[in-house]
């Protein structure tokens, strides 16, 4: 436990150690909730952050977590059938309860329960990209195939 990390932040780190990285979470003063204030605070562009969201599906209420680049927003029809399941927008106790973390600090790991993954295939163009890491003021660096490792999310276009 990095007693410099807020507990959230050091749910991420712990979660990132269980999967194998030595990738380093970082609490920062400026605040990472949106992409554009994560890339300002990082010094990359908006298309690098590794944008978190939850949806579910539409049938069985499902969450479905998807990593897409903080440029983009996701088609929800079009990523449903690539799917297989409508899907519709997660309210924010729905994110909390199925993640255990508040929308815009949502970590693509360390999740109180499995969540089934798909990752933003614009993301893989990237050397490195910045994921939340469990609050609005913390992120980590990674490259897109440590991405795809720990989430083991299945790359697909949002778009």
């Amino acid at each position: 436990m990095d007693i410099s990390l807020s507990r959230k932040a050091n749910m991420v780190q712990d979660a990132l150690k269980n999967a194998g990285v030595e990738l380093q979470v970082q609490e920062l003063s400026a605040s990472t909730r949106t992409a554009a204030e994560a890339a300002a605070a990082v010094g990359c562009t908006v298309e690098q952050i590794a944008k978190s969201l939850v949806f579910c599906t539409a049938d069985s209420n499902e969450p479905i977590l998807v990593i897409t680049s903080g440029g983009n927003r996701v088609n929800e029809s079009a990523l449903g059938k690539t799917i297989g399941s409508a899907l519709k927008k997660a309210s924010a106790d729905f994110v909390q309860e199925k993640t255990g973390y508040a929308i815009g600090g949502i970590p693509p790991v360390g999740h109180v329960q499995p969540i089934r993954t798909f990752i933003d295939q614009d993301l893989l163009q990237y050397d490195v990209i910045w994921a939340a890491a469990g609050t609005p003021h913390a992120v980590f660096r990674l490259r897109p195939q440590e991405l795809q490792h720990i989430t083991k999310g299945t790359v697909v276009s949002v778009l």
